[in-house]
This record gives C-alpha cells, sequence and structure tokens, in this order.
C-alpha cells in the first residue's frame, strides 16, 4: 500500500485486515523482523511550511530528508541534531525520509549540545492503529497545549501510529568549525579529556574517540563551531586546558572537519566490514569500561557515552557486558539473530507494563509494526 495523503493513510490503516509493515525510504530495517503488508509513506511528500524567520519547518513524513536539509541549506539554517545516515553501515539504498528519522529519534554527534531528534520535534500528525488521524503539538514553538504525544513519537518505530507530518524547530547555520585532536590517548584518558573539554565554557559541539582513527592510530576528537574569531579563540584555549593530555592539534580545513564528522556520526569504521554491530548507551565515565568487556572494535562518541561495538555475528553483546546501567541495541545483524536476541534493551516489569497499556491505547489491533521493538521502550 502506498497512500498519497493522510485520508488515503487512514484508509489504509483502517481497512487493514492484518500486520502492517511500515517503512518511508527503507533505509533503517532495525528491529526485529515484521511479517505484514507493506505501507510505505514515501508518497507522503513534501515541505508543507517554511518559515525561516521563526526557525521552523514543517514537512510531510515521506519527504527525503536530504530535500528538507537543502531548503533550510538554502537558507543558511539546519536541523540542530544532525541525523545520521545508516545506509552505509547497513548496506541498504534508497533515500532516508525525515519520518523514518523522527520514528527512529535519529541523532547525531550534536546531540550532546543540541539534543536528540525529539528536543527539536514541536509537532506531529499521525494515524493511529484504528486508523484516526491525530494532532499533536503546533507548527510554532510556543505551542505547548495537550499532551506530549510529540515527544511519545518520537522513537516509537511506527507501533504506536504512522508518522503524516513532523515539525521542527531548526537552527541558524555554521560560520565556521574546526577540529581539535589529541592523539595516542587511551580509552580512559579519551574520556577523561572529553568530559574536561565538555565541562568547560567553550561550547564544545561533538567529542568523540576512536582507538583506530582514519589512520589507524588512536584519536580523540573536538568539534567547534561558530563564528571564525570565537571557534580560533576557543581552539586556542582548549589546547591550553588540554595540555597535559600530550600530542594536539588543530584541523581547520571546513572539508576534512566535515568529513570526520561524518565518519563518526554514519559509523564509518564499521562500513563493508563483517559482523554486527551495537549501540550502548551508557554513562560517559562508565564508556571506558563498556568497550573494554565489549571487545573487538569500538567507537565512542557523546564524550564516550554512546559505545559503537563490532562484534562477530550472533554475538549476544547484553550477556558479555553483564550487569551495567544503560542500554544496548541491536543495530545490524542477520535476521535470524534479530528474531532470536531482544534488539531493544529489555524493561524492567513496571516500565513494559506502561509501554504495553499504550500500544493497546493507540494500536488496540496490534497491527502497526507488531513485534519490531519485542517490547523494548519507547
Amino acid at each position: 500500500m502506498s497512500p498519497v495523503d493522510e485520508q488515503d493513510l487512514s484508509e489504509a490503516v483502517a481497512g487493514a485486515g492484518g500486520p502492517l509493515r511500515i517503512v518511508g525510504g527503507g533505509t533503517r530495517p532495525v528491529g526485529r523482523p515484521v511479517a505484514g503488508e507493506v505501507l510505505s509513506v514515501a508518497g507522503l511528500s513534501g515541505i508543507e511550511l517554511y518559515e525561516p524567520g521563526a526557525l521552523t519547518i514543517v514537512a510531510k513524513a515521506g519527504t527525503p530528508l536530504a530535500e528538507v536539509e537543502a531548503a533550510l541549506a538554502a537558507e543558511n539554517q539546519r536541523l540542530p541534531f544532525e541525523p545520521m545516515d545508516l545506509r552505509g553501515l547497513l548496506g541498504t539504498s534508497g533515500e532516508p525520509t525525515i519520518g523514518g528519522v523522527v520514528a527512529a529519534n535519529v541523532s547525531g554527534p550534536r546531540r550532546i549540545q543540541a539534543g536528540a531528534c525529539r528536543d527539536s520535534l514541536i509537532g506531529v500528525r499521525f494515524v493511529d492503529g484504528r486508523g484516526t488521524a491525530v494532532k499533536n503539538g503546533g507548527r510554532v514553538m510556543k505551542n505547548v497545549t495537550g499532551y506530549d504525544l510529540v515527544k511519545l513519537m518520537a522513537g516509537s518505530y511506527g507501533t504506536l501510529g504512522v508518522l503524516s507530518e513532523v515539525a521542527f524547530k531548526v537552527l541558524p547555520g555554521v560560520e565556521t568549525r574546526a577540529c581539535v585532536l589529541l592523539n595516542g590517548l587511551s580509552n580512559a584518558d579519551a574520556v577523561a579529556a572529553m568530559s574536561k573539554a565538555l565541562g568547560s565554557p567553550f561550547e564544545v559541539s561533538g567529542a568523540a574517540h576512536s582507538p583506530a582513527g582514519m589512520d589507524g592510530h588512536p584519536v580523540t576528537m573536538l568539534r567547534l563551531e561558530g563564528f571564525a574569531d570565537s571557534v580560533t579563540y576557543r581552539a586556542g584555549k582548549l589546547r591550553e586546558l588540554l595540555a597535559d593530555y600530550g600530542d594536539i592539534s588543530v584541523e581547520t580545513d571546513p572539508d576534512k572537519v566535515l568529513a570526520g564528522w561524518n565518519w563518526v556520526r554514519d559509523v564509518e569504521p564499521f562500513h563493508g566490514r563483517a559482523g554486527d554491530v551495537w549501540r550502548v548507551s551508557v554513562k560517559p565515565s562508565d564508556g571506558p569500561e563498556i568497550a573494554a568487556r565489549a571487545g573487538g572494535d569500538v567507537l565512542m562518541d557523546w564524550g564516550g557515552g554512546l559505545v559503537w561495538a563490532l562484534v562477530p555475528e550472533g554475538t549476544d553483546l547484553r550477556a558479555d557486558l553483564g550487569t551495567f546501567s544503560g542500554h544496548a541495541t541491536l543495530i545490524r545483524a542477520s535476521e535470524e539473530t534479530r528474531a532470536r536476541l531482544p534488539v531493544f534493551q529489555p524493561e524492567p516489569a513496571p516500565v513494559a507494563a506502561l509501554t504495553e497499556g499504550l500500544r493497546r491505547q493507540f494500536d488496540p489491533r496490534d497491527i502497526l509494526n507488531p513485534s519490531l521493538m519485542g517490547g523494548a521502550s519507547l
């Protein structure tokens, strides 16, 4: 089924005789495999409202992400949360959609400064499991009426409703960017350095560490963005602040800085390599221990709070990690592994009961991406 507007979408869901597998651009097959008729929202496409002066944009859910970003770039604006592109990591094709970004709450390295996708989302329209069109939030930042279904829909992976429209607050573009590079640090020292930088007043917008950087050697990356004079000043201050950490340099070539952070954002070190990929979210101070327990290759983002791990196929990384405070998500694996292991972090019983109650309210027939999240948190 390929509806072309919200009315078509409502009728398609209301008339469904069984499970539906909701897709946008088909670039993010994350979660347990779903057996059902494909319902594509790609036909719901187009930017409906863009007011640069009000820093807001509204688009239909099937609008390609690239179209949204191009419209913003033409006005020197951007989405605050720097959504990652999973095609290289997952080996998929097609075009990521803005609705898919919201459904998965996709957030990149700038999350440590600007928040996640859900923090920039100000309004949604969606069709619930009964086929009823629902609106929450608005098209301007001051609208705060009603229940906060806006936040609830972000990261629900289409299990509560099928998005038809999304609205965002946006930010001005970046004039200058630079990257302070610390070379040769251990995971523990890298997290200590990143924590010191993030706790400083120098407005770091990205903090990542790779034990095997683009040249095969450990590198810790601290991104600075803003007006040229400010970036130069803050880079100098960071070098002074982190002088005890040894070999420090500053990359100012804008193309190299952009390429380096795309490398982190899209987890490029794991592209085209055999193995399963897990995403572990923890306190930054726990990052080095999680990386050590995971073994294999890792990439650390969010100041050490996000650990990407490449492990042998079929590995139950949660079992290997043991008890820890955080959550582990299986991002890339075979269908057999994703059917065998919980893809999302299992919830405590009381939270699982609340989650199930929400699903019964929004999808009483259990037809929207059933079992995709396996009872995991929204």
